[in-house]
């Protein structure tokens, strides 16, 4: 078969199969300063499309082919399909909502709100807010899921405190002191510890979930904030906003084991499903920096909007 006869077939089959064209995985930066979410091809390192996300998207989530996206002026949560890439609705939130997470079933959203103090809980087979749970941690960031989806940890930016949620019971059932500014969380994959970055404490705590203690604390580098556990929970990695930096810790000695210089202001994070490249949001460089784990370092930078706020990788 010649090239022109397999170039018709190929365009053939994508005309009749779209979700081919689609085929995951994609990384989603959202951009706070451009109110859009930028699209990165993780096969080629390239951004491939540009949607737009509300007036000031911050977190976000995959579930259910839908890519749910906090909206801090309109207190809401956007809905965007992520075939057709348009907006397919939105969800009443609390005031000044930043951090999303999904359940790893995908039945849940989680959406941690400022202002609020508050998690919103949202259906994704309703697409409806089925109830939220006050914290008493103020200026809630993130709400993250175990990994079993039973509970919910809640960073708050003016709490020395996380929160843990219930998720069953739909209380808060337990607060465990850390440092100053708690901002990002990530759950091993057993669910037993989760590692919360502490901005300005610059430290990151290791703490025992079912013991609700912490077991360690680890100093990273200056301003640590976003957290990412890698699929295997060998590694957590941890931006360093005031350095620059990404910091690798391994959790079995819960040492950091690298030191990765990437783009000014790094942010939230997530990694690929096979561990292989860690996708960093650099705020005031307007890009994301694509680290190779093997290597521990930068393999490309790309650019994306303005004020990139974090990753998401479905």
């Amino acid at each position: 078969m010649n090239n022109r006869k397999w170039s018709r077939r190929v365009v053939s089959v994508a005309l009749l199969f779209p979700c081919i064209v689609m085929a995951a995985p994609f990384a989603y930066v959202s951009n706070e300063k451009s109110g859009t979410i930028s699209v990165i091809d993780i096969a080629t390192d390239s951004v491939v499309a540009e949607m737009k996300a509300g007036a000031k998207p911050r977190g976000a989530a995959a579930a259910r082919n839908t890519l749910y996206v906090s909206d801090q002026p309109a207190n809401a949560l956007l809905m965007l399909d992520l075939q057709s890439r348009k907006a397919s609705g939105t969800v009443p939130l609390g005031e000044s909502p930043e951090g999303v997470s999904a359940s790893a079933s995908g039945e849940w959203i989680a959406a941690a709100s400022e202002v609020s103090n508050a998690v919103s809980f949202i259906s994704t087979a309703t697409n409806h807010k089925e109830f939220s749970v006050s914290t008493s941690g103020k200026n809630p960031e993130h709400a993250v899921f175990s990994p079993d989806g039973k509970l919910v940890m809640v960073s708050a930016e003016d709490a020395d405190t996380v929160d843990l949620i219930d998720v069953a019971a739909r209380k808060e059932v337990a607060s465990v002191k850390v440092g100053m500014r708690p901002r990002g969380i990530a759950f091993r994959p057993d669910g037993k510890v989760a590692y919360v970055a502490c901005e300005i404490a610059s430290m990151v705590y290791a703490i025992d979930v079912p013991g609700r203690k912490v077991l360690k604390e680890i100093k990273a580098g200056n301003f640590s904030n976003g957290v990412t556990m890698a699929p295997d929970g060998s590694r957590v990695y941890v931006s360093n906003g005031k350095d620059g930096t990404v910091s690798a810790i391994d959790t079995a000695s819960n040492a950091v084991v690298a030191t990765i210089p990437v783009g000014k202001r790094p942010w939230n994070m997530a990694i690929t499903p096979d561990g292989k490249k860690l996708y960093v949001a650099n705020g005031r460089s307007n890009s994301v920096s694509v680290i190779d784990t093997s290597a521990n370092a930068v393999a490309k930078e790309i650019t994306v909007g303005e004020l990139p706020w974090g990753v998401v990788i479905q």
